[in-house]
């Protein structure tokens, strides 16, 4: 093997060296908060094909990747029948095909190898390497694994291998941030069995464990979800600073990286802040930045998605179940903490954690905005989700089923008629409340939020 990526392989000379002094493992275990995700049990283990493992950066895709290495060698799978690449040294699709070529050759006559390729999208023209490599029949008896963090470019890719992907059921996942719910689990302040009392019918009459389940909520709506920021939370109480540039920086690094302009990624970011969760439109955007033209702002948005950072959130046409291309859109970012480290990017302090986010979730009006955003990306991980915009708005409308179903988000102590003048016009809405009771309103079914996000 190429001597540059002996330092992610140490299993092929020793595998109980692997398992204590591979890098992202030595990592994970200094860790007070270990995740054990559960794409790791679905992953085929037995079956060849090419797999995708898309997701936005250090939300733990190379760690997930040396995790399933460990489990296949715990399976005694045979050592020198996996191999983990990265494509950060890779330069392009010929580079590739030699490496993995001169790989396979020299693994042993088992029934599956495993080829694990990280971060491909930093190869030029990869997919052109991975389709030769499947044409000339060396996949046949491999099952590869490729990261990647660019969305769009892991899709337009999966579309060019038709009858290579191998015969598994499954064969594209995409990682997310920890859900409100895997962090509740994983932070075990709330034990398996009072989550399972918290998720079965009337366990609105436990107000101890649903004022624990608020304090989750609380501290969610700063971590976010990432591994990072909810091992800093439970070691020091606070999230490091350092840890608020690590993901600003991945979103200027992909950024320019593409050939952007970091000022207007600059301009278009406080824009997003400034209108966070409200509905514009590309025309009106472009009026307030320096920016000439709506495309522009579009194409540096539509890259922002890609890269699982932000989130844009189309009006529903309710005949069609799509969205409306005529009216305005909102945007937020993916996740809590995206907000807070683009938010520290912004407008720089010594101490985010202290000086920025407790000041942000103890105002109301920003911490309804990002309790709905919150809301409203964990709908969007599990169904097509819009909003609808009529003679009122309804926060969420998310698909299922073939019909749509309306969801309000009240993050505030009193709800007005003027409030709820929509969703009480659809017999199957639900609002979401800060109330600790669950109840109707104008015959509208209302939950505790952080419940019904637990339940989701």
């Amino acid at each position: 093997m190429d001597i540059r990526f002996l330092p992610h392989n140490l299993h092929i000379e020793n595998p109980a060296a692997f398992l204590k002094h591979d890098p992202h493992l030595k990592q994970l275990a200094r860790q007070a908060l270990i995740y054990h995700s559960p794409l790791l049990d679905r992953i085929p283990h037995h079956t060849p094909g090419i797999y995708t493992i898309s997701g936005g950066r250090q939300i733990g895709k190379t760690t997930l990747l040396k995790q399933w290495m460990s489990e296949l060698l715990e399976a005694k799978a045979e050592p020198l029948s996996i191999a983990y690449f990265t494509g950060e040294i890779i330069d392009d699709h010929h580079s590739l095909i030699r490496l993995l070529t001169d790989f396979i050759h020299e693994m042993p006559d088992t029934d599956i190898s495993y080829v694990l390729l990280d971060e491909v999208t930093y190869i030029s023209n990869w997919d052109k390497g991975v389709k030769y490599l499947a044409d000339a029949g060396l996949l046949e008896n491999v099952a590869l694994v490729i990261t990647g963090s660019d969305l769009a470019i892991i899709k337009e890719a999966r579309m060019r291998f038709p009858g290579r992907r191998g015969v598994s059921g499954r064969v594209d996942f995409h990682l997310y941030p920890l859900n409100f719910f895997e962090s509740v689990r994983l932070n075990n302040r709330i034990s398996p069995d009072e989550i399972d009392l918290l998720i079965s019918a009337g366990s609105e009459d436990h107000p101890i464990l649903l004022d624990h389940l608020y304090e989750e909520f609380e501290s969610y709506l700063a971590h976010g979800g990432f591994l990072t920021a909810m091992n800093d939370m439970a070691m020091h109480q606070s999230i490091q600073p350092a840890t608020f540039s690590t993901y600003s920086d991945w979103i200027r690094g992909d950024v320019l990286k593409r050939n952007k302009q970091e000022h207007y990624l600059l301009e278009i970011l406080q824009a997003i802040m400034k209108r966070y969760g409200s509905q514009i439109t590309w025309n009106a955007l472009a009026h307030d930045l320096s920016i000439d033209h709506p495309k522009t702002v579009a194409d540096y948005v539509a890259l922002l998605v890609s890269m699982d950072a932000v989130f844009v959130q189309a009006a529903l046409l309710e005949d069609r179940l799509t969205a409306s291309p005529k009216k305005a859109r909102k945007m937020m970012f993916a996740d809590p903490f995206i907000f807070h480290a683009v938010n520290a990017w912004l407008n720089p302090c010594e101490d985010p954690f202290n000086e920025q986010i407790k000041p942000i979730l103890s105002n109301s009006g920003w911490s309804a905005k990002l309790t709905e955003a919150c809301v409203t990306t964990h709908y969007q991980r599990k169904f097509p989700t819009y909003y609808i915009k009529a003679k009122g708005e309804v926060d969420i409308a998310y698909v299922d089923r073939k019909r749509f179903w309306p969801v309000e988000v009240k993050w505030t102590g009193q709800l007005r008629p003027k409030d709820i003048k929509q969703i009480v016009k659809y017999p199957n809405g639900l609002i979401l409340t800060k109330s600790k009771q669950k109840g109707k309103i104008q015959g509208v079914t209302t939950v505790p939020l952080p419940l019904a996000l637990l339940r989701l």
